[in-house]
């Protein structure tokens, strides 16, 4: 037999190792990552006494991948509505918490000398806390349904977003040296035009492919498209300059508007789980004692600028966000600590060769003390808040209260004009990005082409190339142009004022002259006519595709498909009765929201009726719906009846439903210390003339209800076995075959006898 090749010792040993790590930790009650990191050093060189990897690098090929999956499943949990219907509030929080926590990181790592470069990676690092680690203490703590934890996570999900912003930025640092302010612009609106166009296009391909395959796709098919998709736009990320686990994580979003998300996300979760557990096995393969000996100060010092930049400046940014004093510190102090994309920066730092191999030891052990600290930091916020109810003015405690970046005036709320500007500057910005990606695929690809055919025709070939580049774009140049001109906005402006019309014409006229720059730019590249010619020829096409019939349903068309496909999953959660209750938002009492607990498949209230459950009166708390399988129950009366895994969407204050959570977890079957005894066994039981089961019916015998066991036939002949009438009557010699467990069946064979 041939050699097994080194990777496939590697993975052995590192998978070995990791689930038996794992599972002490998980025994411990300890996040799982830490347990993959121990995995890691265990396996690495700086642990002797264990069998060592042997090709390191194919390991870390491997860690890419998990990366890469990683921020897939990311982007699968992630929704841009969801981000835009947040408000305000959350982006305040995350802005505040990253400048803040990025300053004090790059000035500690100034502090001890460390290079730029260094300094601002770190940064980056000790900017971004860990939704993993924090989801798990609130799970474990019984705080995931309280008020505060889904304020916490929603300002997660947008520091995972920026960081993936963060990322391509520090990529592009890394490359370009130390570039200005003019520099850093263009990276962020680069960043921007990409990610526009790759959404936009995608929500508008994609959805309709998988919708057109459905029919053809099993779970298979599924995840293989899935994953070719990944690692499809992860290569064009890269092509443009980009990382491939930004890519990675624009298809993960764009997945997520679909109505198969909820599947992808079933399929993807094991492999993820495998490749994630590599990459942070590798993650601890780098952890080295002799640094973190040697660094131990910086450590020290990382960990107190953590919990203290935390604790002051996230109290601080969720008090910008509108957060009273008390809810801002259970969340400041909530977010205290570091994890997978310090580690997934740490490692693009590396790859890219711009900081110091010493920095990845130094930030895992900050993680790691980090995380074990994050519990009593939950802890420690109510206390503090206590303390400081004590010693401060009453009169600052209320300023602080009303400290807000996020309460706009009614006034500006309520603005036409501003809502106007807004959504026609988003129309001018979307469009003029999709005629940028049409002319320029034109011009790269078609125009060469047509060139090569036509040699000798120079001519007709750049005019062919500009007619059909106008053509492709004139949907999106007449979509500018005109849509939200028949706006209730506009509408409600023109009548408003006759001062109004003025400017409103010339919000017209604005867009009208970005539409014609397009085809002047187009006109200008491929011919050599006069500039008046060619911005008369500008304008007259505009003009004639305003004026188009045809152009204008196409137009409507290619709206209604995309807004289709962008609400696809939202109505397809409508028709199984997933969709939350509009009037969630509404709630007026601060205290009082909506949250959902899933009902155990061991739990002791499956089975029983709303009204025997007693929840109003045990917790305070209202059932407003429950969620079984497809279907949704609103309203449910008393009578209805709550069976395993069934979702209950509840309404209460943040104790109350905390209340009901624990009793959820903790009123359940408890594990069977007699498990070995519950097997069953086949018997033959003879009816003797003394039985007191002769003369007696199967019912009336009570094989089943006092012993409890079964009769599986009444055997005639040799082969044969009869079903058992229940109106039969046993008579002494008949050879029964019973079922049962073996204290039951000893009972049974014993009176029977």
């Amino acid at each position: 037999m041939s050699e097994l090749a080194p990777l496939v010792k590697d993975l052995a040993l590192i998978l070995v190792v990791a689930g038996v790590v794992t599972l002490v930790f998980k025994r411990l009650r300890q996040p799982l990552v830490l347990g993959y990191i121990m995995a890691g050093f265990m396996v690495s060189p700086q642990f002797p006494y264990t069998f060592s990897v042997i090709d390191i690098a194919n390991v870390r090929l491997w860690a890419d991948i998990g990366v890469i999956f990683l921020l897939f499943s990311l982007g699968l949990d992630f929704s841009f509505k969801k981000i835009l219907k947040m408000g305000i509030a959350p982006v305040i929080a995350a802005c505040t918490i990253i400048f803040c926590m990025m300053v004090m990181g790059m000035a500690a790592g100034k502090l001890f000398g460390w290079s730029h470069m260094d300094c601002i990676f770190l940064g980056g690092m000790l900017a971004m806390s860990s939704t993993t680690i924090i989801y798990k203490a609130f799970d474990d703590m019984g705080l995931r349904q309280q008020r505060f934890a889904g304020l916490v996570m929603s300002v997660l999900i947008l520091e995972d977003v920026l960081a993936i912003v963060l990322m391509v930025m520090l990529s592009a640092l890394a490359h370009g040296g130390s570039p200005d302010g003019g520099q850093m612009l263009g990276i962020v609106a680069r960043i921007l035009f990409f990610l526009i166009l790759w959404f936009v296009v995608g929500i508008f391909l994609i959805p309709m492919l998988l919708r057109r395959m459905r029919k053809l796709m099993n779970d298979e098919t599924l995840l293989v498209v899935a994953l070719g998709l990944c690692f499809l736009m992860a290569v064009v990320s890269s092509g443009v300059g980009f990382s491939s686990a930004f890519g990675a994580f624009v298809m993960g979003s764009i997945l997520a508007e679909t109505v198969e998300a909820d599947k992808i996300i079933k399929l993807v979760e094991p492999v993820k789980n495998l490749f994630g557990a590599i990459f942070f096995v590798s993650v601890g393969m780098l952890v080295e004692p002799a640094v973190i000996a040697e660094y131990a100060l910086p450590i020290v010092v990382l960990v107190l600028t953590i919990l203290v930049g935390q604790a002051v400046f996230g109290s601080f940014g969720y008090l910008l966000s509108g957060q009273p004093l008390r809810t801002a510190m259970k969340c400041g102090f909530s977010m205290a600590q570091i994890g997978e994309f310090a580690f997934i920066i740490a490692s693009l730092g590396l790859s890219l060769g711009v900081i110091g191999k010493f920095l990845y030891p130094v930030v895992v052990a900050v993680s790691v003390i980090t995380t074990f600290l994050t519990p009593y930091m939950i802890r420690f916020a109510t206390p503090c808040y206590a303390f400081l109810e004590r010693r401060l003015p009453p009169k600052l405690i209320a300023a602080l209260n009303g400290i807000t970046l996020s309460r706009p005036s009614a006034a500006a709320a309520g603005s036409k004009w501003k809502s106007l500007l807004a959504q026609m500057g988003a129309n001018v910005l979307i469009y003029g990005i999709l005629s940028v990606a049409v002319i320029f695929l034109m011009f790269t690809f078609f125009l060469p082409f047509v060139r090569h055919l036509l040699v000798g025709w120079h001519w007709t070939a750049n005019f062919i190339c500009g007619l059909l580049t106008v053509v492709a774009i004139s949907p999106f140049l007449r979509a500018m142009v005109m849509k939200k001109n028949h706006s209730r906005e506009f509408k409600a402006l023109w009548a408003e004022s006759r001062r109004n019309h003025l400017p409103l014409i010339f919000t017209v006229i604005v867009r009208v002259a970005v539409a014609c720059s397009f085809v002047f730019y187009v006109c200008n590249y491929l011919s050599r006519f006069a500039d008046a010619l060619m911005i008369t020829i500008a304008v007259a096409v505009v003009v004639l595709m305003i004026l188009s019939r045809g152009l204008k349903r196409e137009s409507i068309r290619i709206e209604r498909v995309f807004v289709q496909n962008l609400r696809s999953r939202d109505i397809e959660a409508q028709v199984h009765g997933r969709k939350r209750p509009l009037y969630e938002g509404h709630l007026l009492d601060r205290d009082v929201h909506m949250a959902d607990f899933d009902l155990p498949a061991d739990s002791l209230w499956a089975g029983k009726t709303l009204r025997q459950l007693e929840l109003r009166n045990r917790f305070g708390v209202h059932v407003s719906s429950i969620l079984r399988a497809n279907r949704r129950i609103n309203i449910p009366d008393g009578n209805s009846i709550v069976f395993p895994a069934d979702r209950l969407q509840v309404i209460g204050s943040d104790g109350q439903l905390a209340a009901m959570g624990e009793a959820i977890r903790q009123e359940v079957f408890g594990d069977d210390a007699d498990m070995e005894k519950r097997e069953t066994k086949l018997r033959q039981m003879v009816i003797a003339k003394g039985s007191p089961l002769a003369g007696k019916t199967l019912r009336e015998s009570g094989i089943r209800d006092v012993y409890g066991c079964l009769v599986v036939g009444i055997e005639e002949g040799k082969e044969n076995l009869s079903l058992p009438d229940p109106a039969r009557r046993f008579v002494p010699g008949d050879v029964v075959w019973v079922v049962g467990e073996e204290d039951s069946l000893s009972r049974l064979l014993g009176d029977a006898g």
